[in-house]
């Protein structure tokens, strides 16, 4: 799951983009609507999470300017703008969800986890491969009814793939999708995440390496 988090208040931010990359989302962070806006225009994100007050200006105008390009990405207000008025205009501008600071770190996960739901990641709560269930929404990974210990970056990496269940995904875009270019500082990243999730999810093995070209998520059983 990629987020765009606009914020311009640098602690702030460096928290944020911390704890959200800690829970095993990959984070794009931007301190003004333009940065924000040649991000939007060069990747894909899952979830937009925005300020209101930037230095060039309000979220709110940018998310509307945008929603008019087309970009119909789930966006959350995250701002200390807490009047009903704010909240109106920001949902009126195209935002989804609005949560004001202060605020619990559980909270804005789970809202954004909410929104990702709503956007191209697969729409089903739980995706069973062999006994071996993915549920979306608790990111929780069974086998055979037992609870696997997954980490974050596992977890991501396993539900991007249940996503292209029998489709090959090359390592470029595993790395691009559950990692960002602040955290990949070894070129065998996704190996030793893809190495540790097949000991954890045990046999028959169901991560599948297509030499040269990447993995793919299959029922070894069919």
């Amino acid at each position: 799951m990629r987020i765009l988090f606009l914020e311009d208040h640098d602690e702030t931010r460096h928290a944020v983009v911390a704890r959200l990359r800690g829970e095993g989302f990959a984070v794009a962070a931007a301190r003004t609507l333009e940065e924000a806006g040649a991000l939007l225009r060069d990747e894909g994100f899952d979830v937009l999470v925005l300020d209101r007050t930037v230095p060039d200006g309000d979220a709110r105008d940018g998310l509307r300017a945008w929603r008019g390009s087309g970009i119909a990405t789930p966006a959350l207000f995250l701002t200390a703008r807490d009047t009903v008025r704010d909240r109106v205009d920001g949902l009126d501008a195209g935002g989804d969800d609005y949560l004001t600071k202060p605020f619990a770190m559980a909270e804005l996960f789970a809202r954004v986890r909410a929104l990702a739901r709503r956007g191209p990641l697969p729409a089903a709560p739980i995706v069973r491969i062999g006994d071996v269930e993915i549920d979306l929404g608790r990111r929780e990974v069974r086998r055979a009814g037992v609870l696997l210990p997954l980490r974050p970056k596992e977890r991501s990496v396993l539900e991007l793939l249940a996503s292209r269940q029998g489709r090959v995904v090359s390592r470029e875009e595993l790395v691009r999708h559950c990692w960002d270019a602040a955290e990949t500082p070894a070129s065998n990243v996704e190996e030793a995440t893809i190495a540790s999730l097949r000991r954890k999810l045990g046999v028959p093995g169901l991560v599948r390496t297509v030499r040269g070209v990447g993995y793919v998520l299959e029922d070894p059983c069919r």
